[in-house]
């Protein structure tokens, strides 16, 4: 029976970084995944994930994507390829700063300057001349971040796998958790469908909208969000390729709405919505893109970007968040288990900060602390808690 001294479950971004972040301490690491890597289901996978840290008046994340920037260069320079494309980030305002109503856009600027960076901001004549694509008039105001840009999600995580590889790491795929074994409130082993027994001293659960399946305990604190992703291709591709066209979010806490410039490798625009989501169970729900979410897209396309209102959708997918309550990362030993670390709840904003991701996740794993681990140990969540981030759109029941 394999004797490991950390077994990571899911080998999406959470658990990759922090496998490999374990292996290079020189432990001995399983990394499991229920399907192929990267799994097509998996909310790591997609063409694309944005890369920015404006997070309005929350500089502890502002502070993390930050940092990340630099790994996410050293990974480029590293695996010799471009994993990371800083095309900039523009946020559109249907309303100008002065007027109070863009208050995520308005806190993000502030923040920026305040840390010594000098984005652009752009009146409606201004935004038409340098990103033409977006319909004249839709927008008042708009603020641009030429430090920021895209990940090529889905081929990230099959790179760092790959190296995790490398390094020592060893990877099962198709390999799904059944069961915790415990004995006198000690984690001793683990069992999987396939009727795998391995033996760990701890279980780092990454599990994403699965953890609170392994873990019920965290039912109560967690929900599971599917939000809807479109690819699209247009007609005139070169008028979405940077510098013509950034990653954007257009009134994003009004309306939820983001997107990104034509990918290199997929010629596809991509466009998704960033709001409350529809509660799923991660295996007995389909996660499928309805009629009505593509209507709402047209809506959006014929206000904001009338070249793509027509353009033929080539993909779709539900994106599933595993949320927590209050949007902040869980990240902690488990207060009742020994040898049981979760690191989960990404909230839809987890995959932009995965270069320092691993090296958290790693120091609490073995007993540490890091800088900002405080902040998403294990704590208590009732129904009256809020999610806090302020870029996610939540509709007026939800406010």
């Amino acid at each position: 029976m394999p004797v490991f001294d950390f077994i990571v479950v899911g080998a999406g971004i959470f658990g990759v970084t922090t496998a490999i972040e374990l292996q290079k301490r020189r432990f001995r690491v399983a990394l499991l995944e229920q399907g192929p890597v990267p799994h097509p289901l998996a909310a790591s996978t997609d063409i694309s994930k944005i890369v920015r840290m404006e997070y309005g008046a929350d500089e502890e994340y502002m502070d993390m994507v930050d940092e990340a920037f630099a790994g996410w260069k050293q990974w480029n320079d590293f695996f010799q390829q471009t994993l990371y494309h800083e095309v900039g980030f523009l946020m559109l305002c249907k309303h100008p700063l002065a007027a109070g109503k863009n208050t995520f856009e308005a806190a993000s600027y502030h923040n920026l300057i305040k840390r010594g960076y000098s984005p652009q901001r752009l009146d409606a004549g201004m935004l038409e001349r340098k990103f033409g694509a977006f319909r004249p008039g839709t927008y008042a105001e708009a603020i641009f971040n030429s430090r920021a840009g895209y990940a090529e999600s889905g081929r990230v995580v099959e790179v760092l796998v790959d190296y995790a590889r490398q390094l020592g790491v060893t990877v099962l795929t198709n390999h799904t958790v059944q069961t915790l074994e415990l004995q006198n409130g000690n984690l001793t082993a683990i069992r999987t469908q396939e009727g795998v027994r391995l033996q760990a001293g701890h279980v780092v659960i990454c599990a994403g909208a699965y953890t609170p399946l392994l873990l019920p305990e965290l039912q109560s604190f967690m929900r599971v969000t599917g939000h809807p992703v479109f690819h699209i291709r247009p007609e005139n591709p070169g008028a979405f390729a940077p510098p013509y066209f950034s990653v954007f979010t257009a009134d994003i806490s009004n309306t939820g709405w983001y997107g990104f410039p034509l990918h290199p490798r997929e010629g596809v625009v991509k466009i998704a919505n960033h709001g409350a989501g529809q509660v799923l169970h991660p295996e007995k729900d389909p996660r499928i893109v309805s009629t009505a979410d593509e209507q709402e897209l047209r809506s959006f396309l014929r206000e904001s970007i009338p070249e793509l209102a027509d353009a033929p959708v080539v993909y779709t997918r539900r994106c599933l968040y595993n949320d927590t309550l209050d949007g902040h990362f869980w990240i902690d030993r488990h207060p009742e288990i020994k040898g049981v670390t979760v690191a989960a709840g990404g909230s839809g904003h987890g995959f932009k900060m995965a270069p320092i991701l691993g090296e958290m996740i790693a120091a609490v794993v073995t007993g540490g602390r890091h800088k900002w681990s405080a902040r998403y140990g294990w704590r208590k969540l009732d129904t009256g808690t809020r999610q806090e981030e302020e870029a996610r759109f939540k509709p007026p029941a939800d406010a």
